[in-house]
């Protein structure tokens, strides 16, 4: 293309756009949080180098290249798209991020660091195939068909078959919704259920992977030892008994297992510590065989001998399938032989824990997603393929194993496989040894490396030992896996094994199936995968299917193995360090709070389900210091608003200024906010507000903080006690603008006055909780202290209600119509009825302090009027003084033992000045250690009804 002019003149007018080189140097800064990453700032920084011996000279169309070091599309902030996408194509360089970035990571990547990449055949199906056609086929399928039938097996193939299938769909619609990282099942089932889910399923997981390699290793050994007795340094001996028939067999002593297992182990464990090339080059010994010895036993079955009653091999015979059709459960010795005395009975569901991790193995493909071209296509075809080969391998496996021996003959011999393959069956014995040899080095391979991924992601603190860097070997993790591998080796019973990595495995695909499950029920923006063939149902009886298959195993092993994980889920909870991974419980939440709160609709909420949302001023009037975010006491009485902590509270600041100069400065007063909040234990949300003054930013504050019926109904602030102290000329105004744009706004107003004094929920209060009800505020002063009474530091306190009556009503009959109205409300509380009557008839040195303090503030209100050359009528003024000043006289006579007084709040007259009502709520509050003043707003909050 032709170079085109992007800059519009001057000094840069001259610069032309040009292709991208691939010996320029791109450096990405940016300030965005990586999903795995807890921390909001996190910075990582990729350099992306190449071999100096590339050509620098990359031209379009015969262009020329423009200077390096100019960003032609600077306008735009950041480098352009075709710095960082072009670098990229034109390099072929495939940048991968770490698998847990920490802040100011530096990760280089350059094109000779790449290590060789597998498409699906070799990367996914062929260890899949590997790891699913392992011991259980060679060593005990034939003695499965033998206990359970021709019927019996098919439908246990089937029932497995259709679980791990299932699993399969939902496996690879999760893997196929974005770049995949180390860990497999952990990643997917982390990013989809949540960090806890996530490491427990996870730990668990990499348990059955630990457990599996002890049951290869197991099968490598037996089968070892049963094509060569003599090499058992112990010889065991047990008589069948058959029809009166007594029969000396010789079996596999467990000591020889042991020995012989332990050897093994060590051997792969050096293997392993070897590291990827070693593994690598060994692999293919282990994967050849098994393709080899399936060929032959198949070979073996087709060209059997017939009527051959000896050996009880009888060759394809539709008899024998009739004979063995129906199942034949009984008792077993400890080594599989059948004995009426024997302790083990075996029936269906034992037989779908035995044979389950025959079908295991799926994950394989998963677990090399870091070294596939490209997972979103190789692992759902090499997975499902895989699983589909091996399911149709089984079903035919078992109408041929069925018709080609007898009952008696699939019972006895463990190692049929080897003893019918063709030619000869030491070509399949040592199939069946570097084949499960090659399975337990999958997993002794695997395991650590999981375990590494989830030590990785740093959530629980105790697995940091297992922490490797990236591109290193996790020899820790190896270590510590060879001891379990050990322990289950010396275990030394291999049906004894089976069940526990079933478990495991079972627990793995469960939560492989909720997480798609749950991502396709909810089906977020992001829930976009390439795989198409999958649906929520599937995956619900996907899951359910796993669960049915653990309890038909054992209800014990899966209660033990659910507890285990309940267990682990508990701890990283607990003690586990906080990530926001983007999972699906979020997206649920997000979706219940959306479908709730369109629920609720627009109208006005019900009485009977109207919940206080205070919204809580925490500096209006600043003279806290820098690194307060808010008054200590704001969110004890936050809480006091809450019955039995349920509800929401906002926790608000107006910063004034400038958005554009404050807007970081925002964001980092709003995290000390937040702090303080979960300090105090107080569900709130924090918010920070840029104005560019306080009242500006209140205005905006109560018209659009909220949403639908969940916006914020009562305004919470501290009364201004240090106005007149510190001369603070501005408080006033600001005061008073508060409570008149909450009028309008139609808000329910709290002030707080000795907020200093109020109790946190360790200082029980003794006395009362006295209520002077002048007004019909909607029963919200009401409802105030019944909520206070909730809470352990007022529970032990009792109400008065103090009703103000005019000077000619009729007291008795006030006193009894509420008494009636709290009785309705359920509310237990002491009425008095005051009238202004008995005002006058006060004296004594209370009414001389009175007095003087009613002179002084008429005084400071003239000076006032005189100074601010203001008109207001005089006769109104001394009117409203002196209404405060009584209802002060009476609240001490009264309640100057209460543990907290709850009043009505007086609203600004209409054309007084700012100064003048200051001068009246001074004369109201005045020696009240704990004050609420309170005004509701143009509704009730209380019912009478049910």
């Amino acid at each position: 293309m032709n170079n085109v002019d992007l800059d519009g003149g001057g000094a840069k007018g001259n610069r032309k756009y040009s292709p991208v080189g691939a010996q320029d140097r791109a450096v990405l800064e940016m300030s965005s949080m990586d999903p795995d990453s807890s921390s909001d700032d996190s910075i990582r920084r990729v350099n992306v180098r190449t071999h100096a011996s590339m050509d620098g000279r990359l031209h379009d169309n015969g262009g020329p290249r423009g200077p390096p070091s100019e960003h032609q599309l600077e306008l735009f902030g950041f480098d352009s798209l075709v710095n960082i996408l072009g670098l990229r194509s034109m390099t072929q360089e495939q940048i991968s991020s770490p698998s847990c970035p920490r802040d100011n990571d530096v990760v280089s990547i350059s094109k000779g660091d790449q290590s060789v990449k597998m498409g699906t055949m070799m990367g996914v199906f062929v260890p899949c195939l590997q790891s699913i056609l392992g011991i259980i086929y060679y060593i005990r399928f034939s003695w499965i068909i033998g206990m359970a039938g021709v019927a019996d097996s098919l439908l246990l193939v089937s029932l497995c078959g259709l679980c791990t299938f299932l699993t399969g769909l939902s496996l690879s619609a999760i893997a196929t919704n974005g770049a995949m990282k180390g860990g497999g099942p952990y990643y997917l089932i982390g990013r989809a259920l949540g960090p806890e889910v996530g490491v427990s399923i996870g730990l668990c997981f990499f348990l059955g992977n630990a457990i599996a390699g002890a049951l290869y290793v197991l099968g490598a050994v037996e089968t070892f030892l049963k094509a060569l007795p003599s090499a058992g340094f112990f010889t065991e001996t047990t008589t069948k008994v058959n029809d009166n028939v007594s029969k000396t067999i010789q079996i596999i002593s467990t000591h020889d297992l042991q020995i012989y297992g332990l050897v093994v182990t060590i051997i792969l464990c050096i293997i392993v510590f070897g590291g990827v090339k070693m593994i690598n080059r060994v692999a293919p010994v282990f994967l050849v065989p098994v393709l080899i010895s399936v060929v032959c036993i198949f070979f073996g079955i087709f060209l059997a001998k017939k009527n051959d009653p000896d050996h009880g091999i009888t060759g394809l015979n539709i008899e024998v399938l009739k004979d063995n059709w129906d199942p034949q459960y009984q008792n077993t010795n400890s080594d599989g032989i059948p004995d009426p005395n024997g302790k083990v009975h075996w029936d269906f569901n034992a037989l779908v824990g035995l044979f389950f991790p025959a079908v295991t193995g799926i994950m394989a493909g998963s677990n090399r997603s870091a070294s596939l071209k490209d997972t979103q296509r190789s692992i759902p075809l090499g997975t499902l393929s895989a699983t589909i080969v091996t399911t149709v391998l089984y079903l035919v496996s078992v109408f041929l194993f069925g018709a080609v021996a007898t009952r008696e003959k699939l019972l006895t011999d463990r190692v049929l496989t080897a003893t019918i393959a063709w030619p000869l069956p030491v070509i399949t014995r040592v199939g069946i040894i570097l084949s499960t040899l090659g399975a337990a080095l999958q997993s002794l391979t695997g395991a650590p490396r999981l375990l590494a991924a989830i030590a990785n992601d740093d959530i629980l603190p105790v697995l940091n030992y297992f922490r490797v860097a990236d591109g290193s070997e996790p020899n820790m993790a190896t270590l510590f896996t060879s001891i379990i591998c050990m322990g289950c080796v010396v275990i030394g019973n291999l049906d004894l094994i089976t069940p526990t990595v079933t478990m495991f495995f079972l627990l793995c695909y469960t939560g492989v199936n909720l997480s798609c499950f749950l991502l396709d029920l909810l089906d977020a923006p992001s829930w976009r995968p390439r795989w198409k063939f999958h649906h929520w149902l599937l995956s619900l009886f996907g899951a359910l299917l796993c669960v049915v298959i653990m309890f038909l195993i054992s209800w014990l092993f899966t209660i033990v193995s659910l507890a285990l994980a309940s267990l682990i889920y508990y701890y990283v909870s607990i003690k586990g360090k906080a990530g926001d991974w983007g999972d699906g419980f979020k997206s649920a939440y997000f979706q219940l709070a959306l479908r709730s709160l369109r629920s609720l609709g627009a109208n006005q909420v019900h009485p009977k389900n109207w919940y206080p949302i205070p919204l809580i001023l925490c500096r209006p009037w600043g003279k806290l210091p820098e690194n307060v975010p808010c008054h200590p006491k704001l969110a004890d009485f936050a809480n006091c608003m809450k019955k039995k902590g349920r509800g929401m509270s906002l926790f608000v600041n107006i910063m004034d200024g400038d958005y554009q100069e404050l807007a970081e400065d925002a964001k980092e007063a709003c995290k000390q906010l937040e702090t303080y909040i979960n300090y105090k234990n107080c569900e709130s949300v924090a918010e920070i507000v840029v104005a560019p003054n306080m009242t500006d930013g209140f205005r905006g504050i109560v018209q659009t903080m909220g949403l639908g019926n969940l916006k914020p109904n009562i305004v919470v602030v501290r009364y201004p006690e240090i106005w007149r102290r510190e001369n603070l000329k501005e408080i006033p105004g600001r005061f008073v603008g508060i409570i008149n744009d909450c009028i309008v706004a139609n808000k329910a107003v709290v002030i707080i006055k000795g907020l200093e004094e109020w109790p946190n929920e360790y200082q029980r209060q003794y006395g009362s909780i006295d209520l002077y009800w002048i007004v019909r505020d909607g029963g919200l002063m009401l409802l105030l202290s019944q909520l206070l009474l909730t809470k352990e530091s007022f529970e032990s306190c009792k109400i008065q209600v103090f009703c103000i009556a005019e000077e000619d009503s009729d007291a008795e009959v006030l006193k009894a119509d509420v008494r009636k109205f709290l009785y309705d409300l359920r509310m237990q509380a002491e009425v008095i009825v005051i009238t202004i009557k008995s005002w006058d008839s006060e004296g004594g040195s209370q009414q001389d302090e009175s007095f003087e303090a009613f002179s002084a503030a008429r005084k400071r209100v003239s000076s006032y009027l005189a100074e601010m050359k203001e008109k207001v009528e005089e006769q109104k003024v001394e009117k409203f003084l002196y209404t405060t000043l009584k209802l002060n006289t009476t609240i001490l006579r009264y309640s100057r033992m209460a543990a907290v007084v709850l009043v009505s709040l007086p609203p600004p007259p209409l054309n007084h000045p700012a100064y003048c009502y200051m001068e009246y709520m001074d004369l109201l509050v005045g020696n009240i250690q704990r004050l609420v003043m309170v005004r509701g707003y143009r509704r009730d909050v209380v019912t009478l009804f049910t």
